[in-house]
């Protein structure tokens, strides 16, 4: 016969154990803060609005052909491929939030992060997302992401027409949904500082009230919005900014804030005379300073004079960026970056001992972020660092 005695022992100990795993979780959690800051939220997991199939921008690209090609040409599509991204989100000392900008939606992260243990930022209470999609993720920031709320599509117009269904929201399309991200302002520790400033710089330049993001960054456009519909007022989705591409195949679309004004120069002069040149940057077109963003970002206006033989005789470099220094503590050392329609102008000046030919090359480049840190986060010869906006060579005769 079988003996039936040993159950209520067994499931004793098991109830024991049950028992102790939940008081020892209970005590593990039991000091867990709500999260606190708006960065610290993904967009809740959205459900699809009827008549999609899918949140992807590949599906949003089925009927909306041409702001899907526009989208693909935009960084936004790489902000979670993105190698700089990747490799920053690889280091300890990147916390959980740094993600909620690079894949907005819940739906496109693996995790719900519920509080933080004793308000520890390195120890987020997660919890597996049942929503997950992991093709979504690959997607960045995507058509969803800013068009996709509570089941519906939001639009400018909140059309009929659509087969799915679609609400009128300007407010939410509005520059207050770029600022969410671009305007992330905040000591996190000592040696870790998120310094992006672009809505701050808006609001307190000549354009706030005036200008949005949209007018520079979106360009309105009449077109179609899908292929048989007709023509209406839509806005360009490449969201043309720097220009500097994230991978070396692709080529974004740049939006310059910087006019270049080089001098008049004097081709013949004496031996006794000095090569001279002057250069006039101005921050005409943005709306915030130049460079903005990403502290790491800076322009360099360099100048080289070559002799007839190509070989460089004097040379100078100026910069126009913000400097830091992030360990032990993270602390901003400078800043020069421009301010709306402020000008700058930058001087060479060279006596050559001899007479003949000379080449002076003069070149302003934009930059994400210098070779130095490129190096640092193991980013290969393929991970585009910089564009040149301006390059001229002017010839000047020594006699």
């Amino acid at each position: 016969m079988k003996n039936n005695h040993s159950s209520p022992i067994l499931l004793l100990i098991l109830s024991f154990v049950l028992l102790s795993f939940i008081k020892c979780k209970e005590e593990k959690y039991k000091n867990v803060q709500p999260l606190e800051n708006t960065w610290d939220f993904a967009i809740p997991n959205q459900e699809l609005p009827e008549g999609i199939a899918s949140l992807s921008a590949k599906q949003c690209g089925v009927c909306h052909q041409t702001h899907y090609n526009e989208w693909k040409l935009s960084t936004h599509a790489n902000a979670w491929t993105d190698k700089q991204f990747q490799a920053e989100l690889k280091k300890e000392t990147s916390p959980f939030m740094c993600i909620n900008c690079h894949i907005p939606l819940q739906n496109q992260q693996e995790y719900i992060i519920k509080g933080l243990v004793d308000g520890d930022i390195y120890q987020p209470v997660k919890e597996l997302n049942p929503e997950f999609d992991e093709e979504l993720q690959q997607e960045g920031i995507n058509c969803a992401s800013c068009h996709v709320r509570d089941g519906a599509i939001i639009g400018p117009t909140g059309t009929k027409k659509a087969p799915h269904k679609t609400i009128k929201d300007t407010k939410h399309l509005s520059e207050n949904l770029c600022i969410g991200c671009h305007n992330a302002v905040a000591v996190i520790t000592p040696d870790l500082v998120c310094s992006f400033e672009t809505g701050d710089e808006w609001k307190e330049g000549p354009y706030y009230g005036k200008k949005d993001c949209k007018i520079c960054h979106m360009e309105p456009i009449n077109r179609e919005i899908v292929s048989g519909y007709g023509e209406r007022l839509s806005h360009l989705h490449y969201f043309a900014g720097s220009g500097i591409p994230k991978v070396d195949t692709l080529k974004t679309k740049m939006l310059n804030g910087l006019e270049v004004y080089p001098s008049e120069i004097k081709k013949n002069i004496s031996v006794k005379d000095s090569v001279r040149f002057s250069l006039k940057v101005k921050n005409e077109h943005a709306g915030h300073r130049v460079p903005t963003g990403d502290p790491e970002r800076f322009f360099l206006i360099t100048f080289q004079l070559k002799n007839k033989q190509g070989e460089i005789i004097s040379e100078k470099t100026d910069r126009i960026g913000e400097q830091w220094e992030w360990h032990p503590k993270a602390q901003k050392l400078s800043d020069n970056n421009l301010f709306p329609n402020e000008e700058r102008t930058f001087d060479f000046s060279y006596s050559p001992s001899e007479k003949g030919t000379y080449t002076l090359q003069v070149e302003v480049t934009k930059h994400r972020l210098s070779q130095e840190h490129a190096n640092y986060n193991k980013l290969g010869k393929e991970y585009p660092l910089s564009i040149s906006i301006f390059e001229e060579n002017y010839i000047y005769t020594i006699k």
